[in-house]
């Protein structure tokens, strides 16, 4: 499969802070990713813990802690960086997310998936 861009949404459609999920072909089949907003800046992850490869969202979106100050595996409260995806607590501590390429475009936030 190729490197693809997708339009995820536009920026002023994402909280700060806040999370979207969005779903990409692997040339496999499918896979899913999110983007996260905070103090201005967005980043993008495969959403898959790297504790059990399960989904880190409890419910649509629902990617942050209630603070909105970190990124949380709904499954077993693993705790990570927006900024890095690193996990700093739990059973996946010290392991990281899978980082996609993000950016912002005329105001939308596109990512690059392979």
């Amino acid at each position: 499969m190729a490197e693809q861009e997708i339009t995820v949404c536009r920026l002023d459609e994402l909280d700060d802070p806040g999370a979207r999920e969005f779903e990409f072909d692997t040339g496999d089949g499918r896979d899913y990713g999110f983007v996260v907003r905070r103090d201005g800046e967005v980043h993008a992850y495969v959403n898959s813990c790297p504790h059990t490869g399960s989904a880190l969202n409890w419910a649509p979106d629902r990617f942050l802690t209630k603070a909105g100050d970190q990124i949380m595996c709904g499954v077993h409260g693993a705790i990570f960086r927006i900024e890095d995806g690193h996990c700093l607590a739990g059973p996946c501590e010290g392991r990281d997310l899978n980082d996609l390429d993000c950016r912002v475009v005329e105001g939308e936030v596109r990512v690059r998936v392979a």
